[in-house]
C-alpha cells in the first residue's frame, strides 16, 4: 500500500512527530510506502509531493513545524479540487491519506471519506479544541510558552505596580488561556465562552492598585465584553471562513488605562505560542497519534480520528470529532474566578 501524509492549517509543535511514528510504524511493521503531499491539501490537489521513508524522518521528532509545509487551501473551495485529488492519488498510485490537522483539515478529510477517498485523520491544534479527544498535541507546549511569558511579565508588572493584559490564541475556545492563566497566577482571566464585564475587570485591577500590586490580565484573542463584538484586524476571511483576529489585548489595556488612571500594557503572544520545539508530552502523545494512524491505515478503517481518551489512543469518527468545538466549561471556568482580584 501507498499512503499519502500531509499536514493542514496553522503550524504547531509535534507535527513532525506524527509523521515520523506513521512512517515508522507503517514501513518496519507493515511493508507500506509513504509519500509526503506539501502544503497541506494543496499538495494532493497540484500533485506536489516529496519522498518519506526513515531516513528523512528519523531526526524530526523534536523539530517544530512541519517537513511537508502547510497552508489553509480548501479544496471544496477549488474549482474542480476534489476531482484533482482523486486523479492525482490515482497516478500516484496513493491508497489512503493521512490528513495531521486542527478543525478545518480534518473537516475536509470527513468530506472526502464521504466521496470515496479512503482517509484517516490526526487531531492538531493549540487551542485543544477538538471534540472527541482529551487532547491535542501542540496544546501543552503553548500552554508552556505562554505559561513562561506570563511569569516573565510579571517581573516588569510588580516592578512598575502596573497592570499587563496578555493576548492569547484562542478564537472559540479559551482552553490555553484557562491553563496558561491559571498557572502563570493571573488575576483576571477572559475566555470567549463566557462574556466579561469590562467594569468589574476594572475593579479587580483598582482593587489590587490599592494594596500596591500589580495584575496581570490573561486573555484570548476571541474573548468579547458584553454587548460587545469581537475583535477583529480586518474583514478579510481565509478558505474556510475565518477572519484574523487581534486587538482585544489592547482595547482592554485602554479600558483599564481609562478606569484607573494607571498605566497598562498589552502584550499579543501571537505566533510565538505555535513555535519552536514540542514539548516532551506533545512528543509522546504525537507519536503515538502516528502509530495509532498507521495501523488504521493498514486496516482499511478509514474516516476515523485518532484520539486521546484518558491515557489511551483510540479511534473515533471523523464526523464526532468535527461535529462541533470542545468549549471551556462553565464550572472549570468558575475554578478560575476563585483566584480573580485580590
Amino acid at each position: 500500500m501507498r499512503i499519502g501524509v500531509l499536514t493542514g492549517g496553522g503550524d504547531c509543535p509535534g507535527l513532525n512527530a506524527v509523521i515520523r511514528g506513521a512512517v515508522r510504524k507503517g514501513t518496519k511493521e507493515y511493508g507500506h510506502e509513504f509519500i509526503g503531499f506539501r502544503y497541506g491539501w494543496k499538495g494532493p490537489i497540484e500533485g506536489i509531493t516529496q519522498p518519506l521513508n526513515w531516513d528523512i524522518v528519523e531526526g524530526i521528532y523534536d523539530q517544530g513545524g512541519t517537513i511537508l509545509r502547510s497552508s489553509r487551501t480548501n479544496p471544496y473551495k477549488v474549482e474542480g479540487g476534489v476531482e484533482a485529488i482523486r486523479k492525482n492519488m490515482a497516478e500516484l498510485g496513493v491508497d489512503a491519506l493521512i490528513a495531521i490537522g486542527g478543525e478545518d483539515t480534518l473537516g475536509v478529510a470527513k468530506k472526502l471519506t464521504d466521496d470515496g477517498i479512503n482517509c484517516v485523520g490526526v487531531p492538531k491544534t493549540i487551542d485543544n479544541d477538538l471534540n472527541a479527544t482529551d487532547y491535542t498535541f501542540g496544546f501543552d507546549t503553548a500552554v508552556n510558552i505562554a505559561t513562561e511569558a506570563i511569569d516573565r511579565l510579571w517581573t516588569t508588572a510588580e516592578s512598575h505596580e502596573r497592570a499587563i493584559v496578555v493576548e492569547i490564541m484562542g478564537r472559540h475556545a479559551g482552553w490555553m488561556t484557562l491553563h496558561a492563566g491559571m498557572a502563570g497566577g493571573a488575576n483576571v482571566i477572559l475566555i470567549p465562552e463566557v462574556e466579561f464585564d469590562i467594569k468589574q475587570v476594572i475593579e479587580h485591577v483598582q482593587a489590587r492598585f490599592d494594596e500596591g500590586k500589580a495584575s496581570i490580565i490573561a486573555c484570548s484573542e476571541g474573548a468579547m465584553a458584553k454587548g460587545g463584538e469581537m475583535q477583529t484586524k480586518d474583514a478579510e476571511v481565509d478558505a474556510f471562513g475565518h477572519v484574523k483576529l487581534g486587538g482585544v489585548g489592547d482595547w482592554v489595556a485602554d479600558q483599564i488605562t481609562k478606569g484607573t488612571g494607571r498605566e497598562t500594557r498589552a502584550v499579543v503572544l501571537g505566533h510565538t505560542q505555535r513555535g519552536g520545539s514540542p514539548s516532551a508530552f506533545d512528543r509522546v502523545l504525537a507519536t503515538r497519534l502516528g502509530l495509532q494512524a498507521a495501523d488504521s491505515v493498514n486496516e482499511g478503517d478509514f474516516g476515523k480520528m485518532m484520539a486521546m481518551q484518558g491515557t489511551d489512543i483510540v479511534r473515533v469518527p471523523l464526523a464526532e470529532a468535527t461535529a462541533e468545538l470542545k468549549t471551556v466549561p462553565v464550572e472549570r471556568y468558575s475554578e478560575a474566578e476563585a483566584f480573580f482580584g485580590l
